[in-house]
């Protein structure tokens, strides 16, 4: 699915949830928990934002790959550039980036 289509469906939904909290069907807070919902989305990382986060939790790449379970193979590879996280991995990261790696242990 396209940028664009992705784009459309998230302003359709955002129209009828704004329409049903209009029309008395849904709550506040129901509309907040979609807004909180549809931010959820993370952006891909680089191989340096990768390493900075890392060297921020002062690990080695072996611990910081045991603390996400993950194989030391694949953090050198985020950190070199050659492959890039996706789904679970690139949500952990993101958290991680946000919240701390406090999250996670």
């Amino acid at each position: 699915m396209t940028n664009k289509q992705k784009s459309r469906i998230i302003q359709e939904m955002q129209e009828t949830v704004a329409g049903l909290h209009k029309s008395g069907l849904i709550t506040k807070k129901s509309m907040e928990e979609f807004e909180a919902l549809r931010n959820l989305d993370v952006k891909p990382m680089t191989a340096s934002r990768i390493k900075r986060l890392r060297v921020k939790t002062r690990l080695s790449q072996a611990v910081f790959a045991v603390a996400i379970n993950t194989s030391l193979s694949t953090i050198q590879k985020w950190e070199a550039g050659d492959k890039k996280p996706s789904g679970p991995s690139l949500k952990l990261l993101s958290l991680i980036e946000r919240k701390g790696l406090e999250v996670v242990l």
